[in-house]
């Protein structure tokens, strides 16, 4: 099995590759083009018991790209690597091809700074509430983190004014 970092760098081809593809017929706004062609993709990585969906577009091409991005912030966002490896710089576009790697990262410091993070930004050389701001960007994060924070019984971060 591929280390989780290793698939993050894959490019669409090759995390297609090792994916298991489906395509299916789209529901919902979008009229014949999206009721009649199978359009929507999901991805699944096996051995990682993570898949994404997507039935945005009216493009096959364009639904299984947004797709792979899904999956590859499923992956993450939710599978965390010991020891952590801080990432290499402190911002990261969310458009970027490169941030669900750098989240990882930064996730993986966060968890083993038992999601404290006044610790975690100190390790990091930045602000407490810079780090704050970085999750605070990223809505699905956002509530990941906190949902995540919630079940694990420890106080919720505060969003950013």
């Amino acid at each position: 099995m591929m280390a989780r970092d290793d698939i993050l760098r894959l490019d669409d081809a090759g995390l297609s590759a090792v994916c298991e593809l489906e395509f299916f017929k789209g529901t919902g706004p979008g009229g014949q083009k999206r009721n009649k062609t199978s359009s929507a993709v999901r991805v699944s990585l096996p051995g990682w018991s993570v898949s994404a969906t997507d039935c945005t577009e009216r493009s096959q091409t364009r639904n299984r790209a947004c797709a792979l991005r899904k999956l590859r912030l499923e992956l993450a966002m939710t599978h965390r690597v010991s020891p952590a490896q801080p990432p290499e710089k402190m911002i990261c576009a969310l458009s970027s091809a490169g941030y669900p790697l750098w989240l990882a990262h930064l996730l993986d410091v966060f968890g083993e700074n038992a999601c404290d993070p006044r610790e975690t930004a100190s390790l990091l050389g930045v602000s407490s509430s810079s780090l704050i701001k970085t999750f605070y960007r990223d809505p699905v994060l956002w509530q990941r983190l906190q949902q995540e924070l919630s079940r694990q019984g420890l106080p919720l971060l505060k969003a950013p004014k």
